[in-house]
């Protein structure tokens, strides 16, 4: 995770007005201005995905797994809806332990050739079982996010690419073959790939992986406006096919539900639950259509369609420069204050006089909150005193005269929670110099 770097903004969206919104860019991944809403993806086209996929696994041996009729089928089946809705489909073959592997890759006509943004997950289950969760989870949300795109006739700034992966179970296999035969020219296009395995567990928990600042804002942002904690991504970090595209310099991030590790008791108060496996169906043989949260499913289906929508709308050009932290801080109940640190350097003289001053706090009850910015040689500058009632979150863009300032030095956001039963954590904060 990348804090306190700065970075020159493609975009600078009001997150007073939209708490979705407020991303910005870096330097190998540019940023998206205000963008339109992304649609709501209907449940019931999901899981009638996973329905078919079920009814493909049953009708093969059980499984739709590498090499196996079953994970044919399954690839058929997407690419045949993908075709019927105006994709430009490509199926990528490979080996692997003997047997013919595919890759589906579907391209949405239009949009920037040299700025692709890329959503994929992997199509294949393990030999023991249907695999509807892993991950026919993240296969059929990302597919109704691509047909979605389709019934909207939505056309971005970016190229949007999708993408449906072999092999994974046994390696990564079809993703890192896919990567591999990518020109250097073509790897360069990429300016970020969202990876989408396990997001309908079962006992589920909403973690967003830690990768790239931008695509994770844009995840936590949107859960933070449905009220939903988030955690970091730890269980599969780097044993899913993101991988094979961070390990070539590509900006990466993704959504997560967990899998064969207990759930807290402290997660169990968070989401709900209980202090089981987040999925005690992983890799077996009752991964079925019995084993998926529909809560979590739908959750994260939208989450998938906002990222595309929000990431891959039209670029501005440059406003200002950002310093921006996106490390979750704890803020303890009716406790000490606690501090979010960016590191601002390079800017000449003093700050501005209309310093934009970007806050994300998660919070069950923003009344309980003392929120201050502290300049550098200690001034105090006050954003929110318990202010807002019984409304939660402060997602807000706050304008500071900081002209007395120099710009140079450790900015901090500070927040104390004066009162007692409600908790939250800063998520991240950010400050724009023009």
């Amino acid at each position: 995770m990348n804090i306190s770097v700065p970075r020159r903004v493609t975009a600078v969206a009001a997150l007073a007005a939209l708490a979705l919104a407020g991303l910005t860019g870096t330097s190998a991944s540019a940023g998206p201005a205000a963008a339109a809403a992304a649609p709501d993806i209907p449940l019931a086209n999901v899981k009638q995905h996973l329905t078919d996929l079920q009814s493909i696994a049953t009708a093969n041996g059980g499984n739709r797994a590498h090499g196996r009729t079953g994970y044919k089928a399954s690839i058929d089946f997407v690419k045949a809806k993908l075709d019927a809705a105006g994709y430009t489909t490509t199926l990528q073959t490979f080996t692997s332990s003997g047997a013919t592997g595919y890759n589906l890759i579907a391209d949405w006509p239009g949009g920037d050739p040299n700025q692709v943004l890329m959503a994929g997950a992997h199509l294949d289950s393990v030999s023991s079982g249907a695999g509807i969760n892993d991950n026919g989870s993240g296969s059929a949300a990302v597919l109704e996010t691509a047909l979605a795109v389709a019934r909207s006739g939505y056309q971005p700034s970016k190229h949007l690419r999708f993408g449906w992966w072999g092999a994974e179970e046994l390696g990564l296999v079809g993703s890192k073959y896919y990567v591999s035969q990518l020109p250097t020219t073509e790897r360069a296009k990429l300016s970020g790939y969202l990876n989408f395995d396990m997001i309908g567990s079962p006992n589920p928990g909403y973690f967003v992986y830690d990768d790239d600042p931008t695509i994770e804002t844009t995840f936590k942002n949107y859960f933070a406006g449905l009220g939903v904690p988030t955690e970091i991504e730890t269980e599969g970090d780097g044993r899913s096919d993101h991988a094979s595209f961070k390990n070539v310099g590509i900006p990466v991030g993704g959504l997560f539900t967990g899998a064969s590790r207990v759930k807290t008791s402290a997660q169990v108060s968070k989401w709900g639950g209980t202090a089981t496996a987040f999925d005690r169906c992983y890799h077996s043989s009752c991964d079925t259509t019995s084993n998926i949260n529909d809560t979590a499913l739908d959750r994260n289906s939208d989450a998938i369609a906002h990222a595309i929508w929000t990431l891959s709308g039209a670029s501005t050009p440059p406003t200002g420069t950002v310093f921006e932290n996106t490390a979750d801080v704890s803020v303890p109940d009716n406790g000490a204050a606690v501090t979010s640190t960016v590191n601002v350097s390079g800017i000449a003289g003093n700050a501005p006089s209309a310093l934009k001053v970007d806050v994300n706090i998660v919070h069950t009850y923003r009344g309980d909150l003392v929120v201050d910015l502290v300049a550098p040689d200690g001034s105090v500058y006050s954003l929110s005193n318990r202010a807002g009632g019984s409304a939660d979150n402060i997602v807000q863009t706050f304008t500071v005269n900081a002209s007395s300032e120099v710009a140079n030095g450790a900015w901090k956001l500070r927040v104390q929670d004066k009162a007692s039963a409600d908790t939250g954590y800063i998520n991240s904060f950010k400050l724009t110099f023009p």
